[in-house]
């Protein structure tokens, strides 16, 4: 099993800066994930490259 990754994102409704935890070996990723100050749903769109160097996008729920 792989070793998680962290990274930071920043939560759409509170501003916060977040650290998360991403799983290096799924290149693909969408989930919702609460953010941990605000509690509102974050949607967290992950991309790992060919490099493993993560991507992550955070956006409200409901857009």
């Amino acid at each position: 099993m792989a070793a998680m990754d962290s990274v930071m994102v920043q939560c759409p409704y509170c501003w916060e800066m977040l650290e998360i935890s991403i799983d290096p070996s799924v290149a693909d990723q969408e989930y919702v994930e609460d953010c941990q100050v605000c509690c509102h749903p974050i949607l967290l769109t992950v991309h790992i490259d060919e490099q493993q160097v993560p991507t992550v996008e955070a956006r409200a729920e409901n857009e």
